[in-house]
């Protein structure tokens, strides 16, 4: 678990996911290895064109379709690589010493899979480079990273700045007791005020729970400012970022359970999907 695993694709995201990239793998002293993907063509393959004599095909055609294939495939590696170039050189310029970069010919989920069993952290950006500037939804890919690894995830927007804060959604469930853990050990966010936030559920002893977290962080050396709030968890924690500090959110990642999958997983995509702060999810 050496390596800052960084995906970039020429999306109006790469720069500020190349940059939290660059300060995750500087504050944990990292490898950065930056990862792009080049999407598999889900256009109808021309060999399965080469028994539509129906439709008049001609082999000359079939050709020229093959060769336009390969054209595109090579262009895809090619800017592909001069985005890797791109990042590598920012990576170095900005301090990084240990700058790793690689091209895999795949989705971008199963190239994160693949490399999962040597990362430390997943940063990648909350759309690809198929949706537009003004695209708003949250990228398929996510969710599917989300739901498949078990390795801390920093999600951005278009842009990223050093944070200084965060603010820890904590629900009292068991995911969200293993996110304090993943804090207090990782060393991520470290030396960061922590925004202590839990909305009241159904949670057996969720004050009580709320307390020993709270004291725990302080005892660990942050500088923790906490809330324990009524309402809608979503709009309360949308109203709570909005009306403090808060440089970047912290979350748990999808339980197992059913319930809690559904519950949890309702909200922290709906964190994701409004929210223009960067957001790490620990699992």
């Amino acid at each position: 678990m050496n390596k800052i695993i960084t995906c970039v694709d020429g999306s109006v995201y790469s720069e500020a996911v190349c940059r939290a990239g660059i300060w995750a793998a500087k504050k944990l002293d990292k490898v950065i290895l930056f990862l792009h993907a080049i999407e598999k063509n889900n256009s109808a393959k021309v060999e399965d064109l080469s028994g539509a004599i129906g439709l008049g095909a001609r082999s000359s055609l079939l050709n020229e379709m093959a060769s336009l294939d390969e054209q595109r495939s090579k262009l895809a590696s090619k800017i592909g690589k001069e985005i890797l170039e791109d990042a590598y050189q920012l990576a170095q310029q900005q301090g990084c010493e240990q700058v790793e970069k690689t091209q895999r010919h795949s989705d971008i989920a199963e190239a994160v899979d693949d490399l999962e069993a040597s990362a430390r952290l997943i940063v990648i950006g909350r759309s690809g480079e198929s949706h537009g500037q003004d695209f708003k939804a949250l990228g398929s890919h996510i969710e599917q990273i989300l739901r498949q690894v078990h390795t801390p995830v920093l999600i951005t927007n278009k842009t990223f700045r050093e944070p200084s804060s965060f603010m820890l959604a904590y629900d009292g469930r068991e995911t969200a007791d293993k996110a304090v853990k993943r804090i207090i050990e990782g060393g991520l966010l470290h030396k960061m005020t922590c925004h202590l936030v839990t909305v009241k559920n159904n949670q057996t002893a969720l004050k009580d729970k709320f307390q020993l977290t709270e004291k725990l962080l302080i005892e660990h050396g942050f500088e923790v400012k906490s809330s324990f709030l009524d309402g809608n968890i979503f709009a309360s924690l949308m109203d709570y970022k909005a009306n403090h500090e808060v440089d970047m959110l912290v979350m748990g990642a999808f339980s197992h359970s059913k319930f809690a999958h559904a519950f949890l997983g309702s909200n922290t995509l709906k964190m994701i999907e409004k929210t223009e702060l960067p957001l790490v999810i620990l699992s």
